[in-house]
């Protein structure tokens, strides 16, 4: 059973560095570095979504990297697209992460793909943000 746990120093925790990430991944695109963009952009979602999580449940998140599962558990009424927009952004996370993945990953991160992406990426953070 999970003790008591502190949930505004938590959510706080996830927001600040969702933050930062946020910061890095738009310094990792300016300098063309597509990919590692990308994967930092599932990052800041994860844990966008984790504090909501947290606000939702009292409890801490799940040790888990899929943002469809999360975003189901943060009670936030998404839209198919933005639920298949998080089902790809997860694959980021995987592709960048595995070195089985990784080169056919950095192929796809051309500038038109990686700048989609991460239009996607900013439209749901802040979308999600702004979710009471």
């Amino acid at each position: 059973m999970e003790k008591n746990i502190d949930v505004n120093k938590v959510v706080t925790h996830w927001i600040d560095s969702a933050e930062k990430d946020f910061v890095t991944m738009n310094h990792l695109f300016d300098s063309k570095d597509y990919s590692w963009s990308l994967f930092i952009g599932h990052i800041v979602l994860e844990k966008v979504l984790k504090a909501k999580v947290v606000e939702k449940s009292g409890k801490h998140a799940p040790f888990a990297h899929d943002l469809t599962k999360l975003a189901a558990l943060s009670g936030l009424d998404f839209t198919e697209e933005q639920l298949d927009w998080l089902d790809t952004i997860t694959t980021f996370n995987l592709n960048a992460r595995y070195d089985s993945y990784k080169q056919a990953f950095y192929k796809k991160c051309t500038p038109v793909f990686s700048e989609y992406w991460i239009s996607k990426i900013k439209e749901l953070y802040s979308w999600i943000k702004l979710k009471p």
